[in-house]
């Protein structure tokens, strides 16, 4: 009897830690953690039973000896559990690292994996060896139950909204409690009673001021309560603050952020091997092209669509995922597929080879990722691995292939209101041709899937695909591709500028659309930059993201945009009216022309200066277009002929040309670097002058990156450090010739034409008019030696 009331206490501190654990495990998947918190609550606690007689300070050492081993095997449990890969130095190494901040934006329900349970496993610990050392060694039961009770709290805290209330939880600690508070001889010190060998009258003495204490503490907790209780009593109706808000969860660079502006890189090196793909299916997928449409152009092929990343918001700048990231475990959680549509299963083992970034590719929609850690956006379908791709990368993932009805489609309307509004919104500065456009588009279709497919026919017939068009897709960029001179460079693009025009068009037809960008390659092999490109999805009730192609069909010749669209102006100039013309009643009769003076016969002065202003006005733009059309091939020759070495010189020369362009020239004394600092304050200057003085951050179309065309990396500092990357690539052409690689070519390449279009960019209107035709790049290249 006596070893079981001493056993009380121990065993109220194991189940006070463990119901810790319980509130916690709410939010986890399965009870793997609620096992670990419990051994590790009995550990704790057990040790210090057995380790009672030994000296106080002797105690925390060997529990903490006892911690290590239980936390290790924890670790390791965990990690097979979650099947993630490495060796116990390694997974303990990265757990200890980035338990906290991976606990706290973990998606829920949250994966029993070693950074998630690190921090819960060592916390019972030391909690159930606080309380054991306070409430068996001191003596003072109530005190020793703050550890347990404060992990508990933290318990409540972390879990936060994101689970049902702990009512059952809650009163069972109470109770627990309230067994290991009334259980007889728990509160006795070791030794037995410090005051039974006093004298009599001190012995009572000592009695009475303990009683007088205990009262008086009791008193303190009774009016605590009725104080308290009220407040208290208020708040379990209300809901609880979040902690996670407070945590930045995982960032992407902006390349990730805006993969669109890959499309035109990848476009340039089309046999870089970027991934290896093993598909398979739960039967055939069903046919769901258009019912008076083509199937899909993966269908033909037996391949699929995979996913790089969902991009939901533009701001007539950048297309932009703007995700919230959670890291999440294998299982994801699962959204509830459109009603009309059917679902089937596609396993995925990828194998990453030179893709670059942290996007992760997947088929539509993941529910299962294995083989590497993930963060995950449930409203766009977007995974990342926060550290990173690298090549020999393979992991697995287990999709959920949403098909819709194509029986369905010309009757299915839009979804309308707040929920859909990001999908919706236009930013403002719409170009009046494309306002129009889309105008006439929608007027001529009504239903919303009639308007989709004359967006998508629109594009098909009118526009050339082409792999060289820059990169870009800004309203003036968009425009310059919908309505530029096909003999100018208008009129084609790549799979970026037909996605994100269709996408526009679509917004100011009341459609909300977005843009995917991803890979359309067969089910088995290598995929390739070749096979990246971009494409619009439209949002139809009951029926989910419905994918269109508005690239034109191989061997079609585009037929001229002004044969079906013709911008006029908003207000035109009122017409004259013809003068009335009255019928003679008689033919007049000849007269005859006065003879002029010898010699002036022939054409009038009106005639010949009109033709010869006519004469002049051609000549000039045949000019210009020679320039322009000279100023590109000169642009090819340098970033995409010779070897590597050839190309990053290229490369650097289209900086400098730019400096020069931009008023800002570098003397030819100076180090790469020297350029390369004077090239980040020539780019901080100009757009600064751009904005008003504002500078980068100033709300203008520079926040976003290239205004215009190019590539979108965030401002100044983002273009600054790529010019420093691609000098320092220049010093290793220099002082290493012939070890440059095509990866370092191509990177050059990307660095000097986003740095030349955001440089452009920041120019006046007539500047950048001038800055394509401007000979000094050509009188330049002549000059210098080849």
């Amino acid at each position: 009897m006596r070893v079981l009331r001493a056993a009380v206490v121990p065993a109220a501190l194991i189940g006070l830690t463990v119901l810790a654990g319980v509130a916690l495990g709410r939010v986890y998947a399965g009870d793997l953690l609620t096992w670990l918190v419990g051994g590790a609550a009995a550990g704790s606690v057990l040790v210090s039973v057995a380790a009672r007689r030994l000296p106080s300070w002797l105690v925390a050492p060997v529990s903490v000896a006892a911690m290590a081993g239980w936390t290790l095997w924890s670790l390791r449990l965990a990690a097979d559990h979650a099947e993630l890969p490495g060796s116990l130095l390694e997974v303990t190494a990265d757990a200890a690292r980035n338990g906290i901040p991976r606990l706290l934006t973990a998606m829920i329900p949250v994966e029993p994996a070693p950074d998630t349970v690190l921090v819960p496993v060592v916390a019972a610990w030391l909690a159930g060896l606080a309380g054991a050392e306070v409430a068996l060694r001191a003596g003072r039961v109530l005190l020793g139950y703050l550890p347990a009770a404060g992990l508990y709290a933290a318990a409540l805290y972390a879990v936060g909204p994101n689970s049902e209330p702990a009512v059952g939880t809650t009163v069972a600690f109470v109770a627990v409690a309230a067994v290991g508070l009334a259980a007889p001889g728990t509160a006795t010190p070791v030794g037995g009673d410090p005051a039974a060998d006093l004298a009599p009258r001190v012995r009572a003495a000592v009695r009475l001021r303990l009683a007088a204490g205990a009262t008086l503490g009791v008193a303190v907790v009774v009016g605590s309560v009725a104080l308290l209780g009220p407040v208290v009593a208020g708040q379990v109706d209300g809901r609880p603050v979040d902690p996670r808000r407070y945590v930045e969860p995982p960032q992407v660079q902006s390349l990730d952020e805006n993969p669109l502006i890959r499309i035109s890189g990848w476009a340039l090196r089309p046999e870089q091997k970027l991934l290896e793909v093993s598909t398979e299916r739960d039967g055939a997928p069903p046919d769901a092209a258009p019912p008076d449409g083509e199937p899909e152009p993966e269908q033909k092929a037996g391949g699929v669509r995979i996913r790089l990343a969902v991009l939901s918001d533009y701001d007539g700048v950048t297309w932009r995922v703007g995700a919230t990231y959670r890291n999440a475990g294998r299982i994801l959680p699962a959204a509830t597929p459109p009603e009309d549509s059917t679902v089937g299963t596609v396993r995925q083992q990828i194998t990453v080879a030179e893709l670059s970034g942290r996007l992760l590719p997947a088929v539509a929609t993941p529910r299962e990722v294995s083989g590497a850690r993930v963060a995950y956006d449930p409203a766009t379908g977007t995974l990342i691995r926060p550290e990173g791709l690298t090549p020999g990368l393979r992991y697995e993932v287990t999709s959920a292939e949403a098909h819709p009805d194509s029986n369905l489609l010309g009757t299915a309307n839009v979804p309308a209101g707040d929920e859909v509004a990001r999908v919706l919104r236009v930013a403002d500065g719409v170009p009046d041709p494309m306002r129009r456009l889309a105008g006439q588009l929608a007027e001529e279709n009504g239903a919303p899937y009639a308007r989709a497919l004359a967006i998508e026919q629109f594009l098909a017939e009118h526009y050339r695909l082409v792999a060289d068009a820059p990169s870009g897709h800004a309203y003036p960029n968009l425009g310059f591709f919908l309505f530029g001179p096909r003999d100018g460079g208008g009129q084609e693009g790549t799979s970026e500028q037909f996605a994100a025009a269709f996408a526009v068009l679509g917004r100011l037809s009341g459609l909300p659309t977005r843009v995917v960008v991803g890979f359309r390659a067969g089910g088995q092999g290598p995929v390739l930059a070749g096979d990246a490109y971009a494409w619009p999805e439209v949002l139809f009730d009951g029926l989910g993201w419905v994918p269109f192609d508005p690239l034109p069909r191989p061997n079609n010749e585009p037929r001229p945009v002004e044969e079906d669209f013709r911008p006029t102006p908003d207000d035109p100039p009122p017409s004259e009216a013809p003068a009335p013309t009255v019928e003679p009643t008689a033919s007049p009769e000849p007269v005859a022309a006065p003879e002029g003076p010898p010699g002036r016969g022939g054409l009038s002065t009106p005639v010949l200066v009109a033709g010869g202003s006519g004469g002049l006005v051609l000549l000039v733009g045949a000019l210009l277009l020679t320039l322009l059309a000279m100023r590109r091939s000169l642009t090819r020759s340098r970033l995409a002929q010779g070897d590597p070495g050839r190309r990053i010189a290229g490369a650097w020369q289209e900086v400098t040309d730019a400096l020069r362009l931009a008023g800002r020239p570098v003397g030819d004394d100076l180090a790469a670097t020297e350029v390369a600092g004077h090239a980040r304050q020539a780019l901080t200057d100009a757009q600064a002058d751009a904005t008003g003085g504002r500078g980068p951050t100033g709300g203008g179309p520079t926040d976003s990156g290239v205004a215009g065309g190019g590539l979108t990396v965030g401002g100044p500092t983002s273009e600054g450090s790529t010019v420093d990357e691609l000098a320092a690539l220049l010093n290793q052409v220099g002082f290493a010739p012939g070890a440059a690689t095509p990866d370092q070519a191509a990177r050059a390449a990307e660095v000097a034409t986003a740095y030349v279009a955001t440089l452009r960019a920041a120019r006046p209107w007539w500047r950048r008019l001038l800055w394509s035709v401007h000979p000094s790049p050509l009188r330049r290249a002549r000059r210098s030696p080849r």
